[in-house]
């Protein structure tokens, strides 16, 4: 395989644990290693959780890893124009339509019994209405305006997982424009990704579920489908989420314990097996032996902030 240009794309809402800085460091290896680029994005919709500081204290923490990117770091904020004009194509063909559903009512909706596989997706209740059942909605909605969802028809994809191997699985109705008028991480992703020329995608396996939905989308809209790459996650001691409740989890946080960022970039690449716990390997070492296929079969690292993977 020849060169693969990746990308990795926070959300400005807070600061990176240990997990989102293992996942980073995996897509910048994975790039790098292979002689292609790498693209940063602010992946910035949530306009009232994003903040200014969050999002320098992230990039200042890729640095101090060793993490370098290709190109200016576009936000999504500023990209309205660009999702307006796929969603009014989606719209015009007569593939998204209004939806007035309630969170309430999706959830009463998912409790009755449905065919296999149904579960958890949109059940269609919006869907195929006509002019009156539309306007029925919209007037019990009390003026609340609708979300936009995409018509799958039952679409189903499989995707031959770079790590995971085939991810099946069957396309969800999702929203692409909600309420507020705000453009959903479906429809943004997948443009933003074509347009930054991002051939692969290393994310975590908490995403893995979405990819065929997106990788669907992405043909439906006649963008480039990349190739994905999740890999395991970071849990904490009690296998949640890591999160700040689990203690010392940030390159902050470790710096304060007396630890380097090569400390910590060791820890996190040793719990996936990418060099020995005692190592601190430098960039050029890491990318002439990093290899994909020593993350496959691995499950995710439980993670004791007092004494590293578990």
């Amino acid at each position: 395989m020849g060169a693969t240009d990746g990308r990795y794309a926070p959300s400005p809402s807070g600061t990176l644990h240990l997990g989102n800085l293992r996942t980073a460091l995996l897509a910048w290896l994975r790039a790098r290693s292979t002689g292609g680029a790498f693209r940063l994005r602010i992946d910035d919709l949530d306009r009232q959780r994003s903040r200014a500081e969050h999002e320098a204290g992230q990039l200042a923490d890729l640095r101090a890893l060793g993490i370098d990117w290709d190109g200016p770091v576009p936000r999504q904020s500023t990209r309205d124009a660009v999702y307006a004009a796929a969603f009014e194509r989606l719209r015009e063909a007569d593939l998204a339509y209004p939806c007035w559903c309630t969170r309430a009512e999706i959830r009463e909706a998912a409790a009755a019994p449905h065919g296999p596989g149904a579960e958890g997706r949109y059940p269609g209740t919006c869907r195929d209405l006509d002019a009156a059942g539309r306007d029925a909605r919209a007037a019990a909605a009390g003026g609340r305006p609708p979300a936009w969802r995409v018509r799958a028809d039952g679409a189903e994809r499989t995707i031959e997982d770079l790590v995971l191997g085939p991810v099946h699985g069957i396309v969800d109705d999702v929203v692409v424009r909600r309420g507020d008028g705000t453009f959903a991480y479906h429809l943004a992703v997948v443009l933003d990704d074509h347009e930054q020329g991002v051939r692969e995608v290393v994310r975590g396996a908490d995403l893995a579920d979405s990819a065929p939905t997106q990788a669907w989308l992405a043909e439906l809209l006649d963008v480039t489908v990349p190739r994905y790459a999740h890999v395991p996650l970071v849990l904490g001691p009690d296998g949640r989420r890591l999160a700040k409740r689990d203690g010392a989890v940030t390159l902050e946080d470790r710096r304060a314990l007396g630890e380097t960022a090569e400390d910590v970039r060791a820890a996190l690449l040793s719990s996936v097996g990418l060099c020995a716990p005692d190592e601190r390997p430098p960039i050029a070492d890491l990318l002439a032996r990093f290899d994909l296929a020593a993350i496959r079969g691995r499950g995710p690292t439980r993670w004791d902030p007092a004494g590293g993977p578990l």
